[in-house]
């Protein structure tokens, strides 16, 4: 993978690719050191933080970081679940509210209140009474279109999860498995809050359709292709990407993030003036990542003041450019990259994590009969 893929592969990713270490951290195995001033995060492989922020929490904290990277971020919760009576780390940060209820389900945190947590938005916040996790970044499942292939053809992009069934985008179409892919599973639950499951829908120009399995047929029959992680759908199938160019990719819509844009720009060389790729923003869903304390974690006071430090002014604004989402403090900036090529959706859809947990199993085994087989 070449150093410019890299990049952007982890940074839009949220969970799915692959980076290299980061900062004063080394990834590995084992579990926490024993010593007090080391202080283990587990997350997914797209974590990042610049290393000078890092070795501000350092020198602060008198705690040394150590981040142990674990695959994408279902793989990551699902083995943070497994390993949770002799963890491997102190702070887990990655679980996103599409996964959140089964993190809670199994114990896998411990109660603490980060410090900081009252400049969190309201909107934000889960689990007021216990506690377990924190919220620390959001960032919205998007389909992104390619702006010179619908310029070439004098064709307006899609606006909406309506206009992607319309004749007009037969065959335009990748996402990604909802089994498989935190961004696929994002966007099927964006489809089930839109159009809903029993009957009702937000739009009068669904309500022939009904639910979100209804739309799923019309998605399937206009030519929907399906991949099974984001890397392959962004990089190898989507027309708009650097990867897709280089690939000769030949789809001009892909499901991705609100924040993709920016990165086409950031990374690029030379940067274009404009962002190559746009975000239809009404199919937007809102993700949110959470971090807690491992239960049995052997530096527990290490483990809240990293909490502490995910909160922070400091480490919020230095996300975006790092892994591409938005922080969730009130008073924290966000570069002029996400204001001019990538803000935040307005209105997208959501659900709430106690919903999601309710249905997510079996939706997903109902969209895999439906659209895979």
């Amino acid at each position: 993978m070449s150093t410019s893929k890299k990049v952007v592969a982890a940074a839009l990713g949220f969970g799915l690719a692959t980076l290299s270490a980061c900062g004063s951290s080394d990834s590995g195995s084992g579990g926490s050191d024993s010593g007090s001033k080391t202080v283990t995060l587990v997350s997914h492989n797209s974590f990042a933080a610049s290393k000078g922020v890092l070795k501000a929490f350092e020198k602060e904290s008198g705690y040394k970081v150590r981040v142990l990277k674990d695959g994408d971020a279902g793989q990551a919760v699902n083995k943070a679940i497994l390993t949770k009576d002799n963890p491997q780390g102190d702070v887990f940060f990655g679980v996103d509210n599409t996964l959140l209820s089964r993190a809670l389900d199994n114990g896998l945190f411990q109660s603490y209140e980060a410090k900081g947590s009252e400049l969190i938005r309201p909107q934000y916040r889960v689990d007021q009474g216990k506690h377990r996790v924190t919220p620390v970044d959001s960032g919205d499942i998007c389909v992104n279109y390619d702006k010179a292939y619908f310029s070439e053809r004098k064709l307006s992009p899609p606006t909406s999860f309506d206009d992607l069934v319309k004749p007009e985008y037969k065959n335009l179409l990748v996402t990604e498995n909802a089994s498989t892919s935190s961004p696929g599973l994002g966007f099927l639950l964006g489809t089930a809050a839109r159009y809903g499951d029993g009957g009702t829908s937000r739009s009068s120009e669904a309500e022939s359709g009904g639910r979100w399995q209804d739309y799923w047929k019309k998605l399937k029959a206009n030519g929907v292709k399906v991949v099974d992680g984001w890397e392959q759908a962004y990089n190898e199938e989507f027309s708009g990407s650097a990867g897709g160019r280089k690939a000769k990719a030949d789809r001009p819509l892909v499901v991705s993030y609100a924040s993709s844009p920016p990165a086409e720009v950031v990374f690029a060389d030379p940067r274009p003036e404009t962002a190559p790729t746009g975000v239809s923003y009404g199919t937007c869903f809102r993700q949110i990542e959470y971090a807690g304390l491992l239960s049995n974690a052997r530096n527990s006071e290490g483990g809240k003041a990293f909490l502490d430090f995910l909160v922070s002014k400091e480490f919020q604004e230095d996300m975006p450019l790092n892994m591409f989402v938005h922080p969730v403090i009130e008073g924290a900036s966000v570069p002029k990259e996400f204001t001019e090529y990538g803000p935040a959706a307005k209105d997208p859809e959501t659900m709430a994590p106690s919903k999601i947990a309710a249905n997510r199993d079996q939706w997903v085994r109902s969209w895999t009969s439906l659209v895979l087989k």
